[in-house]
């Protein structure tokens, strides 16, 4: 979850060193996240039949090697190769570390391990800016990627002590191969039309014909899977009224907050001419707000249950949001608290999301309902990418402009 935020702080000095246009740059963030909302899925149940210990190795392999070739990259094909490699490895090591993490913790304490796991990918999507901001300023942009490797390094070490490799369980069925086209047609079209629309138009016959193409694909992906013995998502899950309501809550959640992740660096960097440090640091109090709630999200939804949290963290996000709209840009505490009351809406929001998502189920519906989950955040991403950069470009000029008046 780091890696998907953490390289748009670093895109003005990447910007630099490689002496393109940051629009030549966009595809190094869209790629990312367009493969790993196609992939996740698809890999997640080939891992369920092929075996999840050794495929979550392969996926780290493959993300170290991504994360190598982004660092080492000149040009900026290079480094949209490199991040697509990476999040291939991604879409295989996100649902699966889940899925193991959760197999391994006995059912009376599931639901404090599934508080954890959602509390620490929302943490470590926020962090993301922040350490891309470090980073890039006291050791360079590179280490933006570098610095995935000694952790992968860690996390293979623990997979080869830890992990059974040769006896490990898997499900005994057939690939619905049917199913895993369909389903990466839907999502990387639908993936590709909303990153590009502000780019193309939103009535771009390019943007029609992908909008076109994800409906179809998705009405064949649905027709395949309710025929087929072993179907690539199990359709009975959102059945489960806890579910379907968790994974709208989801999509909305990842949205509220990525567009806070994106657009702040960005105006501080862009607009008011700040270091890549400085403006880490600004919306360093979303995470913190995180990390600080996170212990106590936990207590309170044991004794309150889960619904009226995340009620009252929607509710904060909401004021935060309402606060950074209506504030001078001059005034930095009150963009502060605006960050705030957003990171305390997030961290007592996304932990409970993911108990309810995961509580009903087990085994072979648990890996489903996860991979889902990280597909459904994905897109909550892509919207907010795609609203909010809109608003952001058409607006960046007229922003600069007063900044200067201001000053």
């Amino acid at each position: 979850m780091l890696d998907t935020t953490v390289m748009n702080i670093a895109l003005p000095a990447i910007q630099s060193s490689m002496n393109v246009p940051l629009t030549s740059l966009s595809w190094a963030l869209n790629i990312y996240t367009i493969t790993f909302a196609a992939l996740t899925i698809p890999l997640s149940r080939l891992a369920d039949i092929w075996g999840r210990n050794k495929i979550y190795l392969v996926g780290l392999l493959i993300f170290a090697s991504g994360s190598f070739v982004s660092g080492i990259a000149n040009v900026p094909t290079v480094l949209i190769i490199g991040r697509g490699i990476q999040s291939i490895g991604a879409a295989i090591v996100f649902p699966t570390s889940m899925t193991i993490a959760i197999d391994t913790i006995d059912q009376k304490h599931r639901s404090k391990a599934l508080l954890t796991i959602g509390l620490t990918q929302g943490l470590a999507a926020t962090l993301g800016p922040t350490i891309g901001g470090v980073v890039t300023q006291f050791m360079g942009w590179r280490w933006v990627f570098y610095i995935n490797l000694p952790l992968v390094v860690l996390a293979i070490v623990g997979v080869i002590l830890q992990l059974p490799l040769s006896h490990e369980k898997k499900i005994d069925a057939k690939i619905d191969v049917g199913g895993m086209i369909s389903l990466m047609v839907t999502l990387f079209s639908l993936a590709l039309g909303l990153t590009q629309g502000n780019d193309w138009g939103w009535m771009n016959y390019r943007i029609i014909s992908l909008t076109l193409i994800t409906i179809v694909s998705f009405i064949i992906f649905i027709i395949i899977e309710k025929r087929v013995t072993d179907p690539m998502i199990r359709l009975d899950l959102f059945k489960n009224r806890q579910f379907s309501g968790s994974a709208l809550t989801v999509v909305l959640a990842g949205l509220l907050l990525v567009a806070v992740m994106v657009i702040m660096p960005t105006f501080f960097t862009q607009v008011q001419g700040k270091t890549e440090l400085i403006a880490a640091l600004l919306i360093t109090p979303a995470s913190l707000m995180i990390f600080l709630v996170s212990p106590i999200t936990g207590i309170i939804v044991e004794k309150f249950g889960p619904r009226l949290i995340i009620f009252i963290g929607f509710l904060s996000m909401s004021m935060g949001y309402a606060v950074l709209g209506s504030v001078n840009s001059e005034y930095y505490w009150q963009i502060l608290l605006g960050l705030i009351l957003i990171g305390f809406g997030y961290g007592t929001v996304i932990g409970p999301i993911t108990v309810l998502a995961a509580s009903d189920f087990k085994g072979e519906k648990l890996s489903a309902s996860q991979s889902v989950m990280g597909v459904l955040r994905q897109i909550g991403n892509i919207i907010a990418v795609a609203i909010f950069v809109s608003m952001l470009t058409t607006n960046v000029s007229k922003a600069k402009e007063n900044a200067w008046t201001d000053a």
